[in-house]
């Protein structure tokens, strides 16, 4: 069974409430019980967590590494701005994908650059909550080996 730890940023935990025409009406809990859903179809070990803090996101992409899961990260605002994290998915070897629930290219232009998508293998974005299933997806190909990684 392979593992993946599912990392949420800041203000996730207002999902359902904040801007639904943005982010759509499922709240984290739903997208939680879907993505446990898939994960238990896909035979994925899945550890879901959310925070607002970046240290915490940071401490969490190491535990990961350390324990040989891969990452699956909607870090949120911290996507443009962390180079923090940026540098701890890169030092802990994981293997991510980054995915967020709206077409962040069809939003303000900071939103245009990821700090972490080059040192992920591939970016989900657009897709609503159906972005967590399909990273999901594609990061348990990718940790079976069934995919060419994107870097």
């Amino acid at each position: 069974m392979i593992a993946i730890h599912c990392l949420n940023g800041p203000n996730l935990n207002l999902l359902g409430q904040r801007e639904p025409g943005i982010y759509g009406a499922a709240t984290l809990a739903e997208i939680e019980r879907t993505l446990h859903a898939q994960a238990g179809r896909l035979d994925i070990a899945l550890t879901f967590r959310q925070t607002n803090h970046e240290g915490d996101l940071v401490t969490w992409v190491q535990e990961a590494g350390a324990v040989g899961a891969g990452v699956l990260i909607n870090a949120a605002a911290y996507t443009h701005t962390s180079i923090a994290l940026r540098d701890a998915i890169a030092g802990a070897g994981v293997t991510a994908v980054e995915i967020h629930l709206s077409n962040v290219h069809a939003r303000e232009d900071f939103r245009h650059v990821s700090r972490i998508a080059p040192v992920c293998a591939g970016v989900i974005s657009g897709f609503g909550a159906h972005s967590y299933v399909v990273g999901l997806d594609a990061l348990a190909h990718l940790l079976r080996g069934r995919l060419p990684s994107a870097s």
